[in-house]
């Protein structure tokens, strides 16, 4: 199922709750995606009730006599502007911000929550030669071959794991498994720790995904072009990125 939130939500309503307890969005996505629009925009609160759900996958409410716990395997999607006029550092833009009011927009949104995502992508504007090149893109059931055969390579390399049936699922003792580096790769992710100031949570989830590049390329080990690549995909995280 595929959920998308407006930025009026409550707290309840989005984590679930009140005298009666029902489920909120959150748990209306299991085995779903939830999909939040402009995330500075929502309320703090709100978004930050996500971060254990996020971790533990389920959404425990407690009440005076009784306890409920609703599941919550959800996989987060969200999209967000760089500034409150919409633009980065585009000279061009109609509307500019300093890299002060860009900051405290992108503050909206907490460090710790940004840690529990995987991947931030940077997407840039598409000019107009792109937009009308006839060069045709890689085929979508040619994309999708790929990725059925990484969730195979997945669904066996987990099959006697009762909780874990995918890479994003992984514990920290099946990180310490299923992601083995050799020295160079390791010196790689080291400097790029150091030098970015990443959390032990962002070196997981940079771990993680890295496993699910090496699998999408049918690779059993894990080389230091994964790890480049995914260290990549965390552009939230790196310091001087508002120039």
């Amino acid at each position: 199922m595929n959920t998308p939130t407006n930025i009026t939500h409550t707290d309840v309503a989005f984590v679930g709750g009140g005298a009666y307890p029902q489920p909120g969005e959150i748990s209306l996505s299991h085995n779903g995606v939830l999909f939040l629009d402009e995330l500075p925009e929502f309320k703090r609160t709100v978004l930050e009730v996500m971060r254990q759900p996020l971790e533990d996958r389920e959404v425990t409410i407690s009440r005076a006599k009784f306890t409920v716990t609703y599941p919550s395997s959800f996989m987060l999607v969200a999209s967000m502007n760089p500034s409150p006029g919409g633009y980065f550092n585009d000279p061009d833009a109609p509307v500019q911000s300093s890299p002060a009011e860009m900051q405290r927009y992108l503050s909206k949104v907490s460090g710790p929550l940004l840690d529990r995502i995987d991947i931030h992508i940077e997407v840039t504007p598409v000019p107009f030669e792109k937009l009308t090149e006839e060069r045709l893109a890689e085929k979508s059931n040619v994309i999708r071959k790929r990725v059925t055969a990484a969730r195979d390579i997945q669904t066996a390399r987990f099959r006697e794991s009762e909780k874990t049936h995918y890479n994003a699922q992984m514990s920290v003792k099946d990180i310490r498994k299923y992601c083995i580096l050799d020295d160079a790769s390791k010196e790689l992710l080291k400097n790029a720790m150091e030098r970015l100031n990443l959390s032990a949570r962002a070196y997981d989830r940079i771990l993680k995904v890295s496993r699910t590049i090496a699998d999408l390329e049918g690779s059993a080990e894990i080389t230091g072009t994964h790890i480049a690549e995914a260290i990549q995909y965390r552009s939230l995280d790196r310091d001087g990125w508002l120039g």
